[in-house]
């Protein structure tokens, strides 16, 4: 009996060594296992896989990772979603553009009626310059006349008249032009003021005062001197040439 406890025991004994082996074996499986890669290597990184835009449905392939994101297009903020209802301006924004169209065009306006003024008054000024220019010169054509010139001077005044005063030269050209040679009659007139009387941008004609001041000599005085004066010249438009068509003095 004693044989056999021993034998048991001895049996026991060696289980015991040949279990303890394999309990060291897998404990030191698993500290290898969980403990991860030894002290100073570094784990290959897993090789990253991107996706073409045309596999973007398919299926990443395990253990890869892919960076590539489903694209979804994003609505614009402003842009109203399909569907929806328009919306409309609020009135008072309406009135505003409303009421800065009519300033603009108000504006506009009152600038072009302003430039309208000023280009016919400009034309007003200037005709009414062009007949006060056409009457001094009048008045010293008739004012300044030399005997050895006579005749020049007269064609000179025959030239810038019209109607009556015209017909009061035609036919005494000679006339006039022997007994200022006779006499020897030196006349140097000059234009003292001149202005429109009447008339109008409108009108076709003008009287224009000329005040004027004339030294006169002849053989009977041979030493100049002044004679004062006023005319009154009627200036006409014939044919788009201003003449002086009337003369009379003025006391």
């Amino acid at each position: 009996m004693s044989s056999s406890t021993d034998e048991r025991a001895t049996d026991s004994a060696e289980q015991a060594a040949e279990q303890a082996p394999a309990g060291k074996e897998r404990s030191r499986r698993r500290a290898v296992r969980h403990a991860g890669p030894p002290v100073g290597e570094t784990e290959a990184p897993k090789p990253v896989v991107l996706a073409k835009p045309g596999d973007a449905d398919a299926q990443p392939a395990p253990d890869k990772v892919s960076t590539t994101k489903a694209a979804s297009p994003e609505p614009a903020s402003d842009a109203p979603a399909p569907g929806a209802p328009k919306q409309r301006r609020p009135l008072k924004s309406l009135l505003a553009w409303g009421v800065t169209a009519v300033v603009i065009v108000a504006l506009v306006a009152a600038a072009v009626v302003l430039l309208l003024d000023q280009r016919s008054a400009r034309e007003r000024d200037d005709r009414r310059q062009a007949y006060v220019d056409t009457a001094r010169q009048t008045v010293l054509n008739l004012t300044t006349i030399h005997p050895e010139t006579a005749k020049e001077d007269v064609d000179r005044i025959i030239a810038g008249a019209s109607g009556q005063f015209l017909q009061e030269f035609e036919g005494r050209e000679d006339p006039f032009v022997g007994v200022v040679q006779d006499a020897n009659v030196t006349t140097e007139g000059e234009v003292v003021e001149a202005g429109v009387e009447n008339g109008s941008e409108t009108s076709i004609s003008a009287n224009v005062l000329v005040a004027a001041r004339t030294m006169v000599s002849s053989k009977e005085q041979p030493d100049p001197s002044p004679r004062d004066f006023r005319m009154r010249v009627t200036i006409s438009d014939v044919d788009g040439k201003l003449t002086a068509s009337k003369v009379e003095f003025v006391p």
